[in-house]
Protein backbone atom coordinates (compact mmCIF):
# COMPACT_ATOMS: atom_id res chain seq x y z
CA UNK A 1 0.00 0.00 0.00
CA UNK A 2 1.54 3.25 -0.65
CA UNK A 3 1.01 6.95 0.50
CA UNK A 4 0.96 6.12 4.07
CA UNK A 5 0.69 8.35 7.01
CA UNK A 6 2.77 8.88 9.20
CA UNK A 7 0.29 7.88 11.65
CA UNK A 8 -0.47 4.45 9.86
CA UNK A 9 2.96 3.80 9.32
CA UNK A 10 3.08 4.27 12.97
CA UNK A 11 0.13 2.04 13.53
CA UNK A 12 1.36 -1.09 11.68
CA UNK A 13 3.60 -1.10 14.83
CA UNK A 14 1.21 -2.28 17.05
CA UNK A 15 1.13 -5.53 18.33
CA UNK A 16 -2.83 -6.86 19.38
CA UNK A 17 -3.30 -8.46 22.21
CA UNK A 18 -4.73 -11.85 22.43
CA UNK A 19 -6.54 -13.94 25.04
CA UNK A 20 -3.69 -16.48 26.66
CA UNK A 21 -5.37 -19.77 25.48
CA UNK A 22 -4.43 -18.44 21.32
CA UNK A 23 -0.77 -16.97 22.32
CA UNK A 24 2.25 -17.53 20.41
CA UNK A 25 3.52 -21.25 20.51
CA UNK A 26 0.64 -22.88 22.34
CA UNK A 27 -2.33 -25.23 21.28
CA UNK A 28 -5.60 -25.25 22.44
CA UNK A 29 -7.81 -27.50 24.42
CA UNK A 30 -11.82 -27.21 23.25
CA UNK A 31 -14.22 -27.31 26.44
CA UNK A 32 -17.86 -27.76 25.53
CA UNK A 33 -20.61 -27.03 27.91
CA UNK A 34 -23.91 -28.49 27.92
CA UNK A 35 -26.35 -28.40 24.86
CA UNK A 36 -27.86 -24.71 23.85
CA UNK A 37 -31.78 -23.82 23.12
CA UNK A 38 -32.77 -20.40 21.04
CA UNK A 39 -33.14 -16.96 22.88
CA UNK A 40 -36.95 -17.68 21.91
CA UNK A 41 -39.24 -19.86 19.64
CA UNK A 42 -36.99 -23.15 20.54
CA UNK A 43 -39.08 -25.61 18.86
CA UNK A 44 -39.20 -23.53 15.44
CA UNK A 45 -35.94 -22.93 15.12
CA UNK A 46 -34.41 -26.30 16.14
CA UNK A 47 -37.41 -27.42 13.02
CA UNK A 48 -35.71 -24.87 10.66
CA UNK A 49 -31.89 -26.05 11.57
CA UNK A 50 -32.22 -30.15 12.84
CA UNK A 51 -28.45 -30.46 11.85
CA UNK A 52 -26.75 -27.53 13.91
CA UNK A 53 -29.24 -26.69 16.90
CA UNK A 54 -27.91 -27.40 20.37
CA UNK A 55 -24.71 -27.84 19.86
CA UNK A 56 -22.88 -26.79 23.08
CA UNK A 57 -20.79 -23.59 24.06
CA UNK A 58 -17.21 -23.95 23.50
CA UNK A 59 -14.54 -22.45 25.00
CA UNK A 60 -10.49 -22.85 24.54
CA UNK A 61 -7.95 -23.61 27.17
CA UNK A 62 -4.06 -23.20 27.02
CA UNK A 63 -1.72 -26.21 26.57
CA UNK A 64 1.93 -26.34 26.62
CA UNK A 65 2.46 -28.50 23.62
CA UNK A 66 1.66 -27.38 19.87
CA UNK A 67 0.62 -30.22 18.26
CA UNK A 68 0.38 -31.02 14.06
CA UNK A 69 -2.43 -30.22 12.18
CA UNK A 70 -2.83 -30.63 8.43
CA UNK A 71 -3.25 -27.13 5.99
CA UNK A 72 -6.75 -25.78 5.92
CA UNK A 73 -8.02 -23.46 3.14
CA UNK A 74 -10.23 -20.97 4.33
CA UNK A 75 -12.53 -18.42 2.50
CA UNK A 76 -13.36 -15.11 4.33
CA UNK A 77 -16.30 -12.66 3.43
CA UNK A 78 -16.75 -9.10 4.88
CA UNK A 79 -20.56 -8.65 4.70
CA UNK A 80 -23.17 -5.55 5.45
CA UNK A 81 -22.34 -2.05 6.53
CA UNK A 82 -18.20 -1.58 7.33
CA UNK A 83 -17.25 -1.56 10.85
CA UNK A 84 -13.64 -0.53 11.99
CA UNK A 85 -10.89 -3.54 12.60
CA UNK A 86 -12.24 -5.93 9.99
CA UNK A 87 -8.87 -5.88 8.84
CA UNK A 88 -7.63 -7.00 11.87
CA UNK A 89 -10.15 -10.17 12.09
CA UNK A 90 -8.98 -11.27 8.49
CA UNK A 91 -5.39 -10.31 9.97
CA UNK A 92 -6.56 -12.86 13.56
CA UNK A 93 -7.82 -15.45 11.09
CA UNK A 94 -4.72 -15.41 9.01
CA UNK A 95 -1.95 -15.08 11.76
CA UNK A 96 -4.59 -18.07 13.49
CA UNK A 97 -4.85 -20.44 10.59
CA UNK A 98 -0.99 -20.71 9.71
CA UNK A 99 -0.35 -21.23 13.69
CA UNK A 100 -2.48 -24.34 12.92
CA UNK A 101 -0.07 -24.97 9.86
CA UNK A 102 2.36 -22.51 7.70
CA UNK A 103 1.09 -24.02 4.65
CA UNK A 104 -2.37 -23.30 4.64
CA UNK A 105 -4.39 -20.46 2.57
CA UNK A 106 -6.68 -17.59 2.81
CA UNK A 107 -8.74 -16.20 0.33
CA UNK A 108 -10.60 -13.39 0.10
CA UNK A 109 -14.18 -13.49 -1.26
CA UNK A 110 -14.19 -9.67 -3.17
CA UNK A 111 -17.50 -7.22 -2.45
CA UNK A 112 -18.67 -9.30 0.16
CA UNK A 113 -21.45 -12.93 -0.87
CA UNK A 114 -21.71 -11.67 -3.97
CA UNK A 115 -17.80 -12.53 -4.33
CA UNK A 116 -18.56 -16.16 -3.26
CA UNK A 117 -20.89 -16.50 -5.64
CA UNK A 118 -19.77 -15.13 -8.71
CA UNK A 119 -16.10 -16.71 -7.67
CA UNK A 120 -14.39 -13.24 -7.46
CA UNK A 121 -11.37 -13.76 -5.00
CA UNK A 122 -7.89 -13.40 -3.96
CA UNK A 123 -5.52 -15.11 -2.25
CA UNK A 124 -4.75 -13.10 1.24
CA UNK A 125 -0.86 -13.00 1.23
CA UNK A 126 1.21 -12.29 4.47
CA UNK A 127 2.28 -9.03 2.43
CA UNK A 128 -1.15 -8.22 1.99
CA UNK A 129 -2.27 -8.44 5.47
CA UNK A 130 0.72 -6.53 6.85
CA UNK A 131 -0.35 -3.60 4.58
CA UNK A 132 -3.82 -3.24 6.54
CA UNK A 133 -3.31 -4.42 9.86
CA UNK A 134 -4.45 -2.03 12.56
CA UNK A 135 -6.30 -0.02 9.61
CA UNK A 136 -9.93 1.13 9.25
CA UNK A 137 -12.26 0.43 6.76
CA UNK A 138 -13.21 -3.27 4.41
CA UNK A 139 -11.19 -1.90 1.42
CA UNK A 140 -8.92 -4.83 1.29
CA UNK A 141 -11.58 -7.33 -0.44
CA UNK A 142 -14.83 -4.91 0.04
CA UNK A 143 -18.13 -5.64 1.42
CA UNK A 144 -21.52 -6.15 -0.12
CA UNK A 145 -25.19 -7.06 1.43
CA UNK A 146 -26.19 -9.78 -0.95
CA UNK A 147 -27.85 -12.25 1.16
CA UNK A 148 -27.57 -16.26 0.83
CA UNK A 149 -30.65 -17.75 1.61
CA UNK A 150 -31.37 -20.30 -1.26
CA UNK A 151 -30.02 -23.71 -1.94
CA UNK A 152 -29.00 -22.26 -5.49
CA UNK A 153 -26.84 -19.69 -3.35
CA UNK A 154 -25.38 -22.48 -1.55
CA UNK A 155 -25.00 -25.29 -4.24
CA UNK A 156 -22.54 -22.16 -6.18
CA UNK A 157 -20.48 -21.66 -3.24
CA UNK A 158 -20.14 -24.99 -2.80
CA UNK A 159 -18.58 -25.47 -6.38
CA UNK A 160 -16.36 -22.49 -5.89
CA UNK A 161 -14.81 -23.39 -2.12
CA UNK A 162 -14.16 -26.71 -4.09
CA UNK A 163 -12.27 -25.69 -6.57
CA UNK A 164 -10.42 -24.18 -4.28
CA UNK A 165 -9.69 -26.82 -2.17
CA UNK A 166 -11.75 -24.60 0.95
CA UNK A 167 -13.00 -26.41 3.47
CA UNK A 168 -14.24 -23.50 5.59
CA UNK A 169 -15.69 -20.25 5.40
CA UNK A 170 -15.40 -16.67 7.83
CA UNK A 171 -18.94 -14.77 7.56
CA UNK A 172 -17.72 -11.06 9.30
CA UNK A 173 -21.00 -9.57 10.07
CA UNK A 174 -23.94 -8.28 11.36
CA UNK A 175 -27.12 -10.33 12.45
CA UNK A 176 -28.33 -10.16 9.31
CA UNK A 177 -25.23 -11.65 7.57
CA UNK A 178 -24.65 -14.16 10.85
CA UNK A 179 -28.63 -15.37 10.22
CA UNK A 180 -27.23 -16.32 6.56
CA UNK A 181 -23.79 -17.84 7.74
CA UNK A 182 -25.98 -20.23 10.05
CA UNK A 183 -28.21 -21.36 6.96
CA UNK A 184 -25.52 -21.99 4.92
CA UNK A 185 -23.80 -24.11 7.84
CA UNK A 186 -27.05 -26.08 8.06
CA UNK A 187 -27.14 -26.83 4.69
CA UNK A 188 -23.49 -28.21 4.46
CA UNK A 189 -23.72 -30.47 7.47
CA UNK A 190 -27.28 -31.55 6.42
CA UNK A 191 -26.20 -32.32 3.08
CA UNK A 192 -22.67 -34.06 4.66
CA UNK A 193 -21.05 -31.64 2.75
CA UNK A 194 -17.65 -30.65 4.55
CA UNK A 195 -17.58 -26.87 4.39
CA UNK A 196 -17.72 -25.70 7.83
CA UNK A 197 -19.38 -21.91 8.53
CA UNK A 198 -17.97 -19.75 11.26
CA UNK A 199 -19.32 -16.11 12.03
CA UNK A 200 -18.13 -12.89 13.79
CA UNK A 201 -19.98 -9.81 15.50
CA UNK A 202 -19.81 -6.84 13.22
CA UNK A 203 -21.97 -4.00 13.42
CA UNK A 204 -21.10 0.03 15.34
CA UNK A 205 -25.10 -0.10 15.97
CA UNK A 206 -23.82 -2.50 18.97
CA UNK A 207 -26.94 -4.67 18.74
CA UNK A 208 -25.36 -7.94 17.72
CA UNK A 209 -24.28 -8.91 21.52
CA UNK A 210 -25.76 -11.05 24.19
CA UNK A 211 -24.45 -12.63 27.50
CA UNK A 212 -21.84 -14.48 25.98
CA UNK A 213 -21.53 -11.30 22.51
CA UNK A 214 -20.09 -8.63 24.95
CA UNK A 215 -19.90 -6.61 21.93
CA UNK A 216 -19.82 -6.21 18.09
CA UNK A 217 -17.18 -4.88 16.51
CA UNK A 218 -16.51 -1.56 15.47
CA UNK A 219 -18.88 -0.35 17.97
CA UNK A 220 -16.11 1.20 20.51
CA UNK A 221 -14.26 3.20 17.90
CA UNK A 222 -17.35 4.90 16.23
CA UNK A 223 -18.66 5.85 19.39
CA UNK A 224 -15.20 7.21 20.65
CA UNK A 225 -15.15 8.73 16.89
CA UNK A 226 -19.07 10.41 17.42
CA UNK A 227 -18.41 11.61 20.57
CA UNK A 228 -15.33 13.02 19.68
CA UNK A 229 -16.90 15.27 17.66
CA UNK A 230 -20.51 15.88 19.72
CA UNK A 231 -17.94 16.73 22.39
CA UNK A 232 -16.19 19.44 19.77
CA UNK A 233 -19.95 20.55 18.99
CA UNK A 234 -20.59 20.78 23.20
CA UNK A 235 -17.63 22.93 23.30
CA UNK A 236 -18.47 25.19 20.27
CA UNK A 237 -22.16 25.83 21.75
CA UNK A 238 -20.36 26.14 24.80
CA UNK A 239 -18.35 29.03 23.52
CA UNK A 240 -20.46 30.75 21.26
CA UNK A 241 -23.66 30.28 23.51
CA UNK A 242 -26.17 30.96 20.66
CA UNK A 243 -26.77 27.94 18.80
CA UNK A 244 -28.80 24.47 19.93
CA UNK A 245 -27.31 21.88 18.08
CA UNK A 246 -29.37 19.00 16.85
CA UNK A 247 -27.46 15.66 16.39
CA UNK A 248 -28.64 12.71 14.98
CA UNK A 249 -26.38 9.91 15.10
CA UNK A 250 -26.52 6.11 13.31
CA UNK A 251 -28.72 3.17 15.25
CA UNK A 252 -31.95 2.70 13.18
CA UNK A 253 -32.67 -0.53 15.32
CA UNK A 254 -31.32 0.56 18.76
CA UNK A 255 -30.07 3.45 21.08
CA UNK A 256 -26.78 1.79 21.64
CA UNK A 257 -24.89 4.38 20.15
CA UNK A 258 -26.66 7.58 20.96
CA UNK A 259 -26.82 6.08 25.00
CA UNK A 260 -22.79 5.77 24.86
CA UNK A 261 -21.91 9.11 23.14
CA UNK A 262 -24.70 10.48 26.27
CA UNK A 263 -22.25 9.16 28.63
CA UNK A 264 -19.23 10.02 27.04
CA UNK A 265 -20.24 13.78 26.41
CA UNK A 266 -23.58 14.52 28.81
CA UNK A 267 -25.01 16.31 26.03
CA UNK A 268 -28.06 17.81 27.38
CA UNK A 269 -30.36 16.13 25.85
CA UNK A 270 -30.39 12.48 24.18
CA UNK A 271 -33.74 10.39 23.25
CA UNK A 272 -33.69 6.83 23.57
CA UNK A 273 -36.11 5.33 21.24
CA UNK A 274 -36.22 2.37 23.37
CA UNK A 275 -37.88 4.48 26.12
CA UNK A 276 -39.77 6.14 23.32
CA UNK A 277 -41.47 2.78 22.49
CA UNK A 278 -41.62 1.71 26.26
CA UNK A 279 -43.69 5.14 27.20
CA UNK A 280 -46.10 5.22 24.01
CA UNK A 281 -44.54 8.18 23.52
CA UNK A 282 -46.08 11.00 21.00
CA UNK A 283 -43.99 13.29 18.79
CA UNK A 284 -46.06 16.19 21.09
CA UNK A 285 -44.96 14.74 23.97
CA UNK A 286 -41.18 14.32 22.74
CA UNK A 287 -41.10 17.77 21.72
CA UNK A 288 -42.44 19.10 25.02
CA UNK A 289 -39.73 17.53 26.71
CA UNK A 290 -37.19 18.87 24.55
CA UNK A 291 -39.11 22.16 24.79
CA UNK A 292 -39.15 22.13 28.38
CA UNK A 293 -35.16 21.98 28.75
CA UNK A 294 -34.87 24.70 26.42
CA UNK A 295 -36.79 26.47 28.41
CA UNK A 296 -35.32 25.97 31.58
CA UNK A 297 -31.66 26.78 29.99
CA UNK A 298 -33.17 29.72 28.92
CA UNK A 299 -34.05 30.48 32.13
CA UNK A 300 -30.90 30.62 33.39
CA UNK A 301 -29.81 32.75 30.45
CA UNK A 302 -28.27 29.77 28.14
CA UNK A 303 -29.95 29.81 25.23
CA UNK A 304 -27.48 27.27 23.43
CA UNK A 305 -27.29 23.37 24.23
CA UNK A 306 -26.82 19.89 22.57
CA UNK A 307 -29.18 17.04 21.88
CA UNK A 308 -28.37 13.40 20.54
CA UNK A 309 -31.45 11.43 18.41
CA UNK A 310 -30.55 8.28 17.79
CA UNK A 311 -31.54 7.46 13.41
CA UNK A 312 -34.04 5.37 14.17
CA UNK A 313 -36.17 7.38 16.66
CA UNK A 314 -38.69 7.73 14.04
CA UNK A 315 -40.28 3.96 13.85
CA UNK A 316 -40.14 3.60 17.80
CA UNK A 317 -42.69 6.35 17.83
CA UNK A 318 -46.15 4.25 17.77
CA UNK A 319 -48.36 6.86 16.17
CA UNK A 320 -45.78 7.06 13.72
CA UNK A 321 -45.21 3.92 12.98
CA UNK A 322 -48.99 2.92 12.50
CA UNK A 323 -48.77 6.07 9.94
CA UNK A 324 -45.73 4.62 8.11
CA UNK A 325 -47.86 1.02 8.17
CA UNK A 326 -50.52 2.79 6.31
CA UNK A 327 -48.45 4.96 4.32
CA UNK A 328 -46.86 1.78 2.54
CA UNK A 329 -50.43 0.81 1.72
CA UNK A 330 -51.68 3.16 0.50
CA UNK A 331 -48.27 4.25 -1.78
CA UNK A 332 -48.56 0.57 -2.82
CA UNK A 333 -51.79 0.03 -3.81
CA UNK A 334 -52.09 3.94 -5.55
CA UNK A 335 -48.44 3.77 -7.22
CA UNK A 336 -49.20 4.85 -10.72
CA UNK A 337 -51.50 7.40 -9.81
CA UNK A 338 -49.56 9.02 -6.90
CA UNK A 339 -46.09 9.32 -9.25
CA UNK A 340 -48.61 11.56 -11.43
CA UNK A 341 -48.85 14.07 -9.01
CA UNK A 342 -47.17 16.93 -8.36
CA UNK A 343 -45.46 17.62 -4.86
CA UNK A 344 -48.50 19.82 -3.22
CA UNK A 345 -51.22 17.27 -4.49
CA UNK A 346 -49.02 14.12 -3.36
CA UNK A 347 -49.45 15.71 -0.14
CA UNK A 348 -53.22 16.13 -0.21
CA UNK A 349 -53.45 13.00 -1.11
CA UNK A 350 -52.04 11.13 1.79
CA UNK A 351 -53.57 13.99 3.98
CA UNK A 352 -57.10 12.73 2.49
CA UNK A 353 -56.32 8.96 2.20
CA UNK A 354 -55.30 8.55 5.95
CA UNK A 355 -57.70 7.78 8.09
CA UNK A 356 -58.27 10.87 10.95
CA UNK A 357 -56.26 9.97 13.36
CA UNK A 358 -53.30 9.53 10.70
CA UNK A 359 -54.27 12.49 8.65
CA UNK A 360 -53.62 14.40 11.39
CA UNK A 361 -50.03 13.11 12.70
CA UNK A 362 -49.13 13.38 8.86
CA UNK A 363 -50.12 17.32 8.88
CA UNK A 364 -48.74 17.89 11.93
CA UNK A 365 -45.17 17.45 10.95
CA UNK A 366 -43.13 20.09 8.80
CA UNK A 367 -43.51 19.75 4.97
CA UNK A 368 -40.14 18.47 4.05
CA UNK A 369 -40.63 15.73 6.30
CA UNK A 370 -44.46 15.18 5.15
CA UNK A 371 -41.76 15.06 1.21
CA UNK A 372 -39.82 12.50 2.72
CA UNK A 373 -42.23 9.82 3.57
CA UNK A 374 -44.15 9.97 1.02
CA UNK A 375 -41.11 10.12 -2.24
CA UNK A 376 -38.08 8.29 -0.59
CA UNK A 377 -38.91 4.80 -1.19
CA UNK A 378 -37.02 1.45 -0.87
CA UNK A 379 -37.30 -1.02 -3.74
CA UNK A 380 -40.01 -3.32 -1.57
CA UNK A 381 -42.09 -0.02 -1.70
CA UNK A 382 -41.35 1.24 1.98
CA UNK A 383 -40.55 3.96 3.44
CA UNK A 384 -36.74 4.51 3.73
CA UNK A 385 -36.74 5.65 7.91
CA UNK A 386 -33.37 6.26 7.44
CA UNK A 387 -33.38 9.09 4.66
CA UNK A 388 -35.52 11.12 7.28
CA UNK A 389 -33.83 14.15 8.65
CA UNK A 390 -35.80 13.58 12.18
CA UNK A 391 -32.99 15.96 13.72
CA UNK A 392 -34.22 18.67 11.23
CA UNK A 393 -37.62 17.34 11.99
CA UNK A 394 -37.36 18.11 15.59
CA UNK A 395 -35.95 21.14 15.58
CA UNK A 396 -38.73 23.06 13.51
CA UNK A 397 -40.94 21.17 15.67
CA UNK A 398 -39.52 22.42 18.73
CA UNK A 399 -39.34 26.10 17.13
CA UNK A 400 -42.87 26.06 16.52
CA UNK A 401 -43.74 25.07 19.63
CA UNK A 402 -41.30 27.12 21.37
CA UNK A 403 -43.41 30.44 19.29
CA UNK A 404 -46.77 29.29 20.83
CA UNK A 405 -45.29 29.40 24.38
CA UNK A 406 -43.31 32.57 24.15
CA UNK A 407 -46.80 33.98 23.05
CA UNK A 408 -48.19 32.94 26.43
CA UNK A 409 -45.58 34.06 28.43
CA UNK A 410 -44.26 30.56 28.96
CA UNK A 411 -41.12 31.02 27.45
CA UNK A 412 -38.16 33.91 27.33
CA UNK A 413 -35.48 32.96 25.14
CA UNK A 414 -33.91 33.13 21.69
CA UNK A 415 -33.46 29.59 19.98
CA UNK A 416 -31.36 28.84 16.50
CA UNK A 417 -30.42 25.49 15.78
CA UNK A 418 -27.83 23.75 14.21
CA UNK A 419 -28.25 20.52 12.86
CA UNK A 420 -25.87 17.50 12.49
CA UNK A 421 -26.19 13.98 11.04
CA UNK A 422 -23.00 11.70 12.22
CA UNK A 423 -22.76 8.25 10.55
CA UNK A 424 -20.11 7.53 7.76
CA UNK A 425 -18.04 9.44 9.85
CA UNK A 426 -17.10 6.26 12.20
CA UNK A 427 -17.68 3.45 9.92
CA UNK A 428 -14.70 3.32 8.63
CA UNK A 429 -12.33 5.58 11.25
CA UNK A 430 -8.68 3.58 12.21
CA UNK A 431 -10.24 1.00 14.95
CA UNK A 432 -8.86 1.76 18.64
CA UNK A 433 -7.13 -0.51 20.62
CA UNK A 434 -10.00 -2.16 22.23
CA UNK A 435 -11.35 -2.69 18.39
CA UNK A 436 -7.53 -3.83 17.04
CA UNK A 437 -7.50 -6.23 19.94
CA UNK A 438 -10.82 -7.20 20.05
CA UNK A 439 -11.06 -7.94 16.28
CA UNK A 440 -7.44 -9.99 16.04
CA UNK A 441 -8.33 -11.73 18.67
CA UNK A 442 -12.19 -13.20 17.48
CA UNK A 443 -10.14 -13.84 13.55
CA UNK A 444 -7.94 -15.84 15.68
CA UNK A 445 -10.51 -17.81 17.61
CA UNK A 446 -12.43 -17.90 14.68
CA UNK A 447 -9.02 -20.12 12.88
CA UNK A 448 -9.33 -21.98 16.54
CA UNK A 449 -12.73 -23.40 15.90
CA UNK A 450 -11.90 -24.05 12.74
CA UNK A 451 -9.19 -26.18 13.78
CA UNK A 452 -11.44 -27.84 16.04
CA UNK A 453 -13.83 -28.79 13.47
CA UNK A 454 -16.59 -26.23 14.27
CA UNK A 455 -19.60 -25.00 12.24
CA UNK A 456 -22.87 -23.28 12.80
CA UNK A 457 -20.48 -20.93 15.54
CA UNK A 458 -20.36 -16.86 16.42
CA UNK A 459 -16.38 -16.27 17.38
CA UNK A 460 -16.64 -14.74 20.50
CA UNK A 461 -14.44 -13.30 23.33
CA UNK A 462 -15.37 -12.26 26.50
CA UNK A 463 -14.05 -10.65 29.76
CA UNK A 464 -13.21 -7.77 27.92
CA UNK A 465 -13.11 -5.19 30.87
CA UNK A 466 -10.16 -6.71 32.52
CA UNK A 467 -6.67 -7.12 31.05
CA UNK A 468 -6.54 -9.46 28.49
CA UNK A 469 -4.59 -11.94 30.64
CA UNK A 470 -7.98 -12.84 31.72
CA UNK A 471 -10.28 -12.65 28.48
CA UNK A 472 -11.80 -15.83 27.77
CA UNK A 473 -12.43 -16.85 24.21
CA UNK A 474 -14.60 -19.81 22.07
CA UNK A 475 -17.33 -20.50 20.23
CA UNK A 476 -21.40 -19.46 20.95
CA UNK A 477 -23.86 -21.55 18.26
CA UNK A 478 -25.70 -19.29 16.42
CA UNK A 479 -29.10 -20.91 16.82
CA UNK A 480 -28.60 -20.26 20.26
CA UNK A 481 -28.67 -16.18 19.54
CA UNK A 482 -32.39 -16.87 16.97
CA UNK A 483 -35.84 -16.22 17.01
CA UNK A 484 -38.83 -15.73 14.67
CA UNK A 485 -39.80 -12.66 13.27
CA UNK A 486 -42.22 -11.35 10.58
CA UNK A 487 -40.18 -10.45 7.41
CA UNK A 488 -42.20 -8.84 4.30
CA UNK A 489 -45.26 -11.08 5.81
CA UNK A 490 -43.04 -14.52 6.05
CA UNK A 491 -41.81 -16.19 9.16
CA UNK A 492 -37.45 -15.73 9.43
CA UNK A 493 -35.43 -17.11 11.30
CA UNK A 494 -32.85 -14.23 12.40
CA UNK A 495 -30.46 -13.37 15.17
CA UNK A 496 -32.34 -11.21 18.28
CA UNK A 497 -31.66 -7.70 18.12
CA UNK A 498 -30.35 -6.53 21.45
CA UNK A 499 -32.23 -3.43 22.42
CA UNK A 500 -31.13 -0.73 25.06
CA UNK A 501 -32.40 -2.29 27.95
CA UNK A 502 -34.29 0.31 30.19
CA UNK A 503 -33.31 -2.20 33.29
CA UNK A 504 -29.59 -2.21 32.73
CA UNK A 505 -26.62 -0.55 34.48
CA UNK A 506 -25.42 1.75 31.23
CA UNK A 507 -29.77 3.01 31.00
CA UNK A 508 -30.22 3.48 34.63
CA UNK A 509 -27.03 5.56 34.94
CA UNK A 510 -27.77 7.96 32.41
CA UNK A 511 -31.09 8.29 33.67
CA UNK A 512 -29.94 9.18 36.63
CA UNK A 513 -28.13 11.57 35.74
CA UNK A 514 -30.25 13.25 32.32
CA UNK A 515 -31.86 16.45 34.66
CA UNK A 516 -28.70 17.35 35.83
CA UNK A 517 -26.64 17.39 32.23
CA UNK A 518 -29.88 19.01 30.69
CA UNK A 519 -30.13 22.41 33.00
CA UNK A 520 -25.81 22.51 33.64
CA UNK A 521 -23.22 22.36 31.02
CA UNK A 522 -20.95 19.36 32.16
CA UNK A 523 -20.11 18.74 29.08
CA UNK A 524 -17.25 16.59 28.78
CA UNK A 525 -14.50 16.59 25.82
CA UNK A 526 -13.53 13.05 25.13
CA UNK A 527 -11.15 14.57 22.30
CA UNK A 528 -9.57 12.31 19.34
CA UNK A 529 -8.90 8.70 20.05
CA UNK A 530 -5.98 7.83 21.69
CA UNK A 531 -3.34 5.15 20.68
CA UNK A 532 -0.23 6.22 22.31
CA UNK A 533 0.22 7.17 25.90
CA UNK A 534 -0.95 5.86 29.51
CA UNK A 535 -3.27 3.13 29.65
CA UNK A 536 -5.99 4.75 31.46
CA UNK A 537 -6.71 6.72 28.16
CA UNK A 538 -6.01 4.61 25.26
CA UNK A 539 -6.90 1.34 26.95
CA UNK A 540 -10.16 2.34 28.43
CA UNK A 541 -13.69 0.24 27.23
CA UNK A 542 -16.84 1.80 26.17
CA UNK A 543 -19.35 3.69 28.96
CA UNK A 544 -21.52 0.83 28.42
CA UNK A 545 -19.23 -2.14 28.44
CA UNK A 546 -17.51 -0.41 31.94
CA UNK A 547 -21.09 0.02 33.62
CA UNK A 548 -22.36 -3.55 32.27
CA UNK A 549 -19.85 -5.39 34.14
CA UNK A 550 -19.36 -3.46 37.06
CA UNK A 551 -20.39 -4.50 40.25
Amino acid sequence: MSNISALQKARAAYCPKLPPALESGADVKLVEGRPTTAVADAKKIKALFPATYGSPEVTFKKLVKKAAVKPVNVGVILSGGQAPGGHNVIAGLFDGIKSLNKKSKLYGFKKGPDGLVKNEYMEISAKIVDDYRNTGGFDMIGSGRTKLESAAHFETARKNCEALGISALVVIGGDDSNTNACLLAEYYKSHKIPINVIGCPKTIDGDLKNEHIEASFGFDTACRVYSELIGNICRDSNSAKKYWHFIKVMGRSASHIGLECALQTHANITIISEEVAARKMTIAGIVKDICDVVARRAANGENFGVAIIPEGLIEFIPEVKTLISELNDILAKEADAFQKLDYEDKIKFVIKSLDKTMSKTFSSLPQGIQLQLCLDRDPHGNVQVSLIETEKMLAEMVKKQLKEMAAKGQYKGKFSTQSHFLGYEGRCAAPSNYDADYCYSLGYTAAALIGAGKTGYMASVRNTTKSSAKWVCGGIPITMMMNIEKRHGEDKPVIQKALVKLDGAPFKFFAKNRDKWSVSSEYIYPGPIQYFGPSEVCDQVTVTLALEHSK
